[in-house]
C-alpha cells in the first residue's frame, strides 16, 4: 500500500498487536475511518488494505488525527527500546536470556483466528503481561490456516461449523527471518518422510511469536494438511501435529537464532520438545540419562485440566511409527523414552503426553489452588514413592491480562479514584481497595452504559441476521426480546457436559417463574462453542437453543451465536452477574469469570476451579447444593435448588432494591467487593510474576551449557 510520507508507519503500527490494548493507539484506527474499522473487525491490516487514498491524505492533514498518530508511534518506540522494565528491574538474571513458551493455541485478537477457547486465551493473556512486564518470553505455536472453526446456527439449533481459509495477506503476521535475513523454513522427520515446516513472525510488543506452517508446495498434499486446522482430524493427525509442535518448534527456534534458557510447555500438547532437546545434546556427546537430568532442570510444564479426555494419549505403534526418523544417533534409547511417556489410565498402557511432561519438567503447576491438589491425586501414580505432601506440583493461579478486558467505562473510573498510574500497580491490594471510594452514582452510570453496550451488539446482530435471511426463529433466539433494564445473567464457555450448561433448566417451571416475575424480571444470554467431535455438548446447546423460543420463558433466554474474543468482550462486561456452575472438580482454573469480576459483572458459580480460593462471602455468589457428591443426579438437583435460591432471595432482591434516586446501593457494594478482590489477585500481572520468580528464573539458573 502507498501511505503518505507524512504516516508512513501507519503499517508498521497495525502489524505489531500491542495497540490492540492500548486504547490510545487504537483510537488511531478508530477515527482513521470508524465505519471501515467497523467493517473489518477492528483488523488495521485488512483496513488499511481497503482504506481510500483520499482519507489517508485528509488524515495527513488533519492536525489533531496527527498528534494522535505521532503519540502512538512515541509510545511504540518507548516501549520497544525500555531499558527499565519490571523484568530488568526485579529479575536481573533474566537479562540477555530467553523463555521459549509453547502452546497448541494463542488468543491475541480476532483477526488471527489461531484459538479456541479458554487454554489460547490464558496463552495470549501470557504473552501480553510478558511484553508489558519485559520479560524475555518467546511463544511457539501453529499458523492454522482454516483456524478453528466459524460457529452459526440451523434453525432447529443446531450447530454448524464452517471453516474458513485465513487470508495471510490481511492477517497480523510475517515471514520469520533466519539471522542471514532468509525466510525460516526447517525440517522435520515425520516416520520415515521429512516434512518442511516455515515459521511466521506475531509480533505482541515485546513478545515474538512464532507460529509453524506446513502448508509449502514442497510437501506432499497430506503433509500440508497437518497444520490446517486447530484440533482437527483424527488421533493420527494429532500425534503428527504434535511432532511437528515439539520437534519442529525447537528447530524452528535454533534456526531463527534463538537459544531459549528455559522451555515453558503450557499443556502437554508441546510435550515433544523434551525428545529433540535431548537428541540435540546425545548429538553433542551427552549419555541420554545426563541429557534427561540437564533438560527437565530447565523444562516448566503447566497442566490445564483433570478432565482425562483433555490429556492426550496414543498407542505406542503410532508414537514409534512417526518418530521413526526423529530418533537419531539415540535410537537406542528409544525404549527409555517410550518409558517417559507410559501410563495407564485404566484402559491398557498408552503413550500418555502429560505423563511425559510430567516426568521431563523440574517445575510442574496446576492452574488454581484446588486444581494443584487435583492434579496430585489424579497423577500420583507418575511418583509412586514419593509421599503426597512431597509430591512435585505447585499451584499457580491463572489471571487475565487487565488491559484487553477492562472496559473504557470501568478504566475511566479506575483513572479517576485510582490514579492515573493505576495500571502500573493493579496487582497491589493496597491501591485497589480504593474502588471503594468510587461514588455508586458513578458506578452504576458505567454499568449502565456497558449494559447499554451488549444490547446494541446483541440486536444489531440478530438485525444483521434478518437482513440475511435467516428463519424467524433464529432472530428471536438471537435476543431480539432481551430488555435492556432487566437483570442479565451471562453464560458464554465451551459447550460441554462438564460445564453443565443445562443446569439452570434442572426445574423449567421455577425458572419460569424467576425470569417473569413481575417489576422484577430476569434474563439469561448464553453463548459458546461444542467442539466439532463433542455430540454430547452440541446436544447441550441445542435444548438450550429450543429453550429460546419456548413461549414459557416470555423471550427472556437468548443464544449469541458466533462466540469469539470479539463478543466475548461484549459479555463479560455487559452482562450484569456472570453464571458458572461445573460439576466440581472438573473446572481446572476457568478465566471468563474474572474478566467479567473486573468490569463489575460479579460471579455467581460453584466453589471450582479459581472461585475455591476467590469467594469471599462479599464479592459473589457460591452456589453450593448438598448431596452424594458421587450421586451425579442427586447432585445436581441439589445445585440447581442453590441456584435458584440465590436468585430468588439474594440476586434478584438485591439488583431491584433502588432508592430514590435509582441506585442500588446493596448491589454496587457487592460489585465494588468483586472488583476490589478480583483485580490484583486474578491479574495476569500476578500470575506472570510468580512464574518468573518462581520457575522461570529457577529454571534459567540451571540454564544447560554444552560441553
Amino acid at each position: 500500500m502507498d501511505l503518505p510520507a507524512r504516516i508512513s508507519r501507519l503499517e508498521e503500527l497495525a502489524s505489531d498487536l500491542w495497540w490492540s490494548w492500548n486504547p490510545d493507539v487504537r483510537q488511531v484506527f478508530r477515527r482513521l475511518d470508524y465505519p471501515l474499522w467497523r467493517l473489518t473487525a477492528h483488523n488495521p491490516v485488512r483496513m488499511l488494505q481497503e482504506i481510500a487514498p483520499d482519507t489517508l491524505a485528509r488524515a495527513a492533514a488533519d492536525p489533531a488525527w496527527l498528534e494522535q498518530y505521532d503519540h502512538a508511534l512515541a509510545r511504540l518506540d518507548a516501549m520497544r527500546g525500555a531499558r527499565n522494565t519490571w523484568c530488568e528491574r526485579e529479575c536481573p538474571e533474566l537479562n540477555r536470556k530467553t523463555i521459549a513458551y509453547f502452546s497448541a493455541e494463542f488468543a491475541l485478537h480476532q483477526s488471527l483466528p489461531i484459538y479456541a477457547g479458554g487454554l489460547g486465551v490464558l496463552a495470549g493473556d501470557h504473552c501480553k503481561e510478558a511484553s508489558d512486564l519485559g520479560v524475555p518470553l518467546v511463544g511457539v505455536g501453529f499458523m492454522y490456516p482454516q483456524g478453528y472453526f466459524h460457529q452459526s446456527m440451523s434453525a432447529e439449533g443446531w450447530q454448524e461449523e464452517m471453516y474458513e481459509r485465513l487470508n495471510w495477506a490481511v492477517a497480523p503476521v510475517e515471514p520469520a527471518l533466519t539471522p542471514g535475513g532468509k525466510p525460516c523454513v526447517t525440517a522435520v522427520p515425520l516416520g520415515n518422510r521429512t516434512v518442511l515446516v516455515a515459521a511466521w513472525r506475531v509480533r505482541v510488543g515485546r513478545v515474538k511469536l512464532y507460529l509453524l506452517d506446513t502448508d509449502l508446495e514442497e510437501n506432499a498434499p497430506w503433509d500440508r494438511e497437518l497444520s490446517a486446522r486447530l484440533y482437527g482430524g483424527d488421533r493420527e493427525t494429532r500425534v503428527q501435529q504434535e511432532i511437528i509442535l515439539g520437534i519442529g518448534g525447537v528447530r524452528v527456534l535454533k534456526a531463527l537464532g534463538e537459544n531459549p534458557s528455559a522451555y515453558h510447555l503450557n499443556e502437554g500438547h508441546a510435550a515433544f520438545v523434551v525428545l529433540q532437546r535431548i537428541r540435540d545434546l546425545c548429538d553433542l556427546g551427552w549419555t541420554f540419562d545426563d541429557a534427561l537430568v540437564e533438560v527437565r532442570r530447565t523444562t516448566i510444564f503447566t497442566t490445564h485440566t483433570p478432565v482425562a479426555a483433555g490429556h492426550d494419549a496414543f498407542p505406542f505403534h503410532l508414537v514409534e511409527t512417526h518418530l521413526a526418523g526423529a530418533w537419531g544417533d539415540m535410537g537406542g534409547h528409544r525404549e527409555q523414552f517410550l518409558a517417559l511417556g507410559h501410563y495407564d489410565n485404566g484402559g491398557g498402557p498408552m503413550f500418555n503426553m502429560t505423563a511425559l511432561a510430567l516426568r521431563t519438567a523440574a517445575a510442574v503447576n496446576g492452574v488454581s489452588q484446588l486444581h494443584g491438589e487435583v492434579t496430585k491425586h489424579m497423577w500420583q501414580p507418575i511418583w509412586p514413592d514419593t509421599p503426597y505432601e512431597q509430591l512435585p506440583v505447585k499451584s499457580l493461579t491463572n489471571g487475565v491480562h487487565v488491559p484487553t478486558w477492562i472496559s473504557a467505562e470501568i478504566q475511566h473510573l479506575f483513572e479517576k479514584y485510582l490514579g492515573s498510574d493505576w495500571l502500573d500497580h493493579h496487582d497491589d491490594p493496597a491501591m485497589c481497595e480504593r474502588v471503594m471510594e468510587i461514588p455508586d452514582e458513578e458506578l452504576w452510570a458505567a454499568r449502565d452504559s456497558l449494559r447499554a453496550f451488549l444490547f446494541n451488539f446483541i440486536r444489531e446482530r440478530a438485525r444483521q441476521r434478518w437482513t440475511e435471511g435467516v428463519a424467524a426463529s433464529r432472530v428471536v433466539a438471537a435476543g431480539t426480546m432481551l430488555d435492556q433494564q432487566t437483570l442479565t445473567i451471562g453464560f458464554a464457555r465451551r459447550f460441554t457436559a462438564y460445564k453443565r450448561p443445562e443446569l439452570i433448566f434442572s426445574d423449567p417451571d421455577r425458572l419460569a417463574r424467576i425470569l417473569n416475575t413481575p417489576n422484577r424480571p430476569v434474563q439469561i444470554v448464553f453463548a459458546g462453542k461444542a467442539h466439532p467431535a463433542d455430540d454430547v455438548g452440541k446436544h447441550h446447546m441445542q435444548r438450550i437453543y429450543r429453550r429460546a423460543l419456548d413461549p414459557k420463558f416470555g423471550g427472556r433466554i437468548a443464544f449469541v451465536e458466533g462466540y469469539d474474543l470479539h463478543v466475548a468482550h461484549f459479555l463479560v462486561q455487559g452482562c450484569d452477574v456472570w453464571l458458572n456452575n461445573p460439576r466440581k472438580p472438573l473446572e481446572a482454573s476457568g478465566t471468563s469469570g474474572m474478566k467479567a469480576a473486573i468490569n463489575g459483572t460479579p460471579h455467581l458459580s460453584i466453589g471450582d476451579g479459581w472461585w475455591a480460593e476467590g469467594f469471599t462471602g462479599e464479592n459473589g455468589w457460591l452456589i453450593e447444593g448438598h448431596a452424594d457428591p458421587n450421586d451425579q443426579g442427586a447432585q445436581d438437583w441439589a445445585d440447581a435448588q442453590a441456584l435458584y435460591a440465590l436468585l430468588e432471595e439474594q440476586l434478584v432482591p438485591a439488583f431491584y432494591d433502588r432508592d430514590h434516586r435509582g441506585i442500588p446501593r446493596r448491589w454496587l457494594q457487592r460489585i465494588k467487593a468483586s472488583i476490589r478482590t478480583v483485580l490484583p489477585q486474578f491479574s495476569a500481572r500476578r500470575m506472570v510474576k510468580e512464574y518468573v520468580r518462581g520457575m522461570y528464573l529457577p529454571a534459567a539458573r540451571s540454564e544447560v551449557v554444552t560441553r
